[in-house]
């Protein structure tokens, strides 16, 4: 497929972002007749300039860009164009959605019933037990549930293991590429994950591992799921990011109470007491919330 492998390449161009990259194929065409462009006609794009058209014109783009596809053949993973009807609506609707989604497994990732559950890697036997109860009955009522998750420890991957436990979908959104796997102590349950769910990344192989690369992929929990539980978190984490971009997504946000001054449920507390998330003690509690119906679930349909 050639046109993936300009979408690629664009990605890969330094100074470029998803806007950027929209506006070039809103005033040229398609990706490939980017890079076929003029750097003069480039240039003269509003908002593009000499730096970004020179940054296009990199011959080394397309090189790596071959080297990725190469790479996906060789892994059995697949790149998701924001074009693409595969690519998630939900996420689509979201500002800054990624331009193409790199995937491994065996997923669905439109219709459904998408929940996004997040929180400290210190969890605690309270936590667990919520975090278990909580997929374990929405499970048993929404055969077409899916848990999405950072795959990190604590909550992350106690939502992760019990999906798999109960045989539903779980996807893993990771800050780096499919290359790696981190922690590396998760690979058997990433492993599991595959059968029914996988991984999600905006991030290529190869790309050096950052810290800032796991706030971003935040925003990719969020916009995959209708709805985002914190379970438990301190005042700090990256679960009030999440929480934060499913807010100026206009998703709902549910939290687990905790009691004062316990450190793993000051964020949850905060957020409730902010009304930056909606107080759950139960799976109905949230089915209420998202007016989930089960006469009305979507049967999935694997993308294999």
């Amino acid at each position: 497929n050639s046109e993936i492998l300009y979408q690629i390449a664009l990605t890969m161009a330094k100074g470029v972002g998803v806007q950027t990259i929209r506006r070039l194929v809103s005033a040229i065409g398609s990706e490939k007749e980017v890079f076929q462009c003029p750097m003069k006609e480039l240039e003269e794009i509003p908002g593009i300039g000499a730096v970004i058209a020179k940054s296009i014109k990199d011959p080394q783009l397309l090189k790596r860009a071959e080297k990725e596809i190469r790479f996906l053949q060789r892994t059995g993973a697949e790149a998701i164009p924001f074009g693409s009807d595969e690519y998630p609506q939900r996420m689509k609707e979201c500002v800054d959605a990624p331009y193409i989604l790199y995937t491994k497994g065996k997923m669905m990732l439109n219709g459904g019933h998408f929940i996004g559950i997040v929180g400290t890697r210190k969890m605690s036997p309270y936590g667990k037990s919520v975090c278990e109860e909580i997929v374990t009955s929405l499970a048993k009522k929404y055969p077409d549930l899916s848990v999405i998750s950072g795959l990190a420890y604590g909550v992350d991957g106690c939502a992760h293991k019990k999906a798999v436990e109960l045989g539903i979908q779980t996807i893993g959104v990771v800050g780096h590429g499919l290359d790696m796997l981190y922690p590396a102590r998760h690979r058997a349950l990433s492993n599991k994950m595959l059968e029914r769910g996988g991984l999600v990344t905006e991030f290529r192989s190869e790309c050096i591992v950052d810290k800032k690369n796991f706030v971003s992929r935040n925003r990719i929990i969020a916009g995959l799921c209708d709805v985002i539980l914190v379970v438990e978190s301190g005042e700090k984490g990256g679960a009030l990011f999440t929480a934060e971009f499913a807010n100026s997504y206009n998703k709902d946000v549910c939290a687990i109470p905790g009691r004062i001054g316990d450190i793993y449920s000051a964020g949850c507390n905060k957020l409730i007491k902010n009304h930056q998330a909606t107080m759950v003690e139960s799976a109905e509690e949230i089915e209420q919330l998202m007016n989930w119906d089960i006469t009305e679930t979507e049967q999935p349909v694997m993308n294999i």
